[in-house]
């Protein structure tokens, strides 16, 4: 009789277990029914005065992405033109200074010739009138050759490269891509009456401009760009530069100083194949503003428009806030 009831409360306790479960799982459908509902929430972007798009984010949320800011500071750039160019092959400039090394040891042997000719002849010893015209002619020859390899050197890579001081040691230089010479060349219609006082180069893939040493004009010009040709000097160490790449830079002029900012790289962010930056336009509020890239410097951009000195610009964080722009896009068209 004991075991009959004790059997009758277990069976009753099961039957509740099975009943609440229900109840449970039921009321966890329900939750999962309205979680599957979109969550409407307040964009954080909205339109600004000039129609540009102005992200908000509270300082807790700033914090937390670790955003950070900086001031444009006003600053100034000598007066620059972008050219476009190549990195010069050597090779031949090695060619022309051995002809010109060999010329050069000629002409010392033969000078040698002559005068030990002409001081038998002087003493009247063992020298003929003829001997000693033929050693003069020997030495004329190979000054006249020398100074033809000369010229070539100078015909082929212009005066500044000829007139090196020690033309050896620099091209020796070149040979082991220590220096690389660059040629860059003006616009087409852009010439200028004077020479440029320094120039500096982009270096592929670091958006960096590393200043190069101007050494003088260019002896020919490019049959494709038509342009004034320009060719200067490089320490070939922060980027192993090779002959025949091509290369964009600019060179300098003496005048009015270009007036603007620097714009950190940190700054920068890319869409739309055009670069931007945020300012800071409030306590929590962004807007995304275009610049331009036409003066790369080792710091990041410089920049004649767009941006005024004592702006705030964020540093990091800029990536973010374009995201957060992109996400209401995309909810906007859906």
């Amino acid at each position: 009789m004991k075991l009959k009831a004790i059997l009758s409360i277990v069976a009753v306790l099961l039957i509740a277990g099975l009943i609440y479960g229900c109840l449970q799982m039921r009321k966890g459908r329900g939750k999962e029914a309205k979680g599957e509902k979109p969550v409407e929430s307040k964009s954080s972007v909205e339109p600004g005065a000039n129609g540009e798009a102005v992200v908000s984010l509270d300082e807790k949320t700033q914090k937390l992405i670790g955003l950070e800011t900086r001031v444009l500071l006003a600053t100034n750039l000598a007066p620059e033109v972008k050219c476009y160019g190549r990195v010069l092959d050597s090779s031949s400039l090695i060619g022309l200074l051995s002809n010109a090394a060999a010329g050069r040891a000629a002409l010392e042997a033969s000078r040698k010739d002559y005068e030990r000719v002409k001081t038998l002849f002087d003493r009247g010893e063992n020298a003929s009138a003829r001997s000693l015209e033929a050693a003069e002619a020997a030495m004329k020859r190979d000054q006249i050759a020398l100074r033809a390899a000369q010229a070539q050197i100078t015909a082929a890579w212009g005066r500044a490269i000829a007139d090196q001081p020690d033309l050896a040691a620099f091209v020796q230089s070149l040979t082991a891509l220590q220096l690389v010479l660059i040629r860059l060349d003006l616009p087409a219609g852009e010439a200028r009456a004077v020479m440029p006082v320094g120039g500096r180069l982009a270096l592929p893939g670091t958006g960096q401009a590393i200043p190069a040493q101007f050494l003088g004009p260019a002896p020919t010009t490019d049959p494709q760009i038509q342009g004034q040709g320009f060719v200067l000097v490089f320490t070939n160490t922060s980027a192993r530069l090779a002959p025949g790449l091509a290369i964009t830079g600019f060179l300098q002029w003496t005048g009015e100083p270009l007036a603007g900012v620097v714009v950190p790289e940190a700054a920068v962010v890319r869409t739309a194949e055009r670069i931007w930056v945020y300012l800071q336009s409030g306590p929590t509020h962004f807007t995304r503003r275009e610049i331009n890239e036409e003066h790369p410097v080792e710091a990041g951009w410089f920049v004649t428009s767009g941006v005024r000195p004592n702006e705030r610009v964020v540093t990091t964080g800029a990536q973010t806030l374009l995201s957060e722009e992109r996400k209401t896009e995309i909810k906007a068209t859906d």
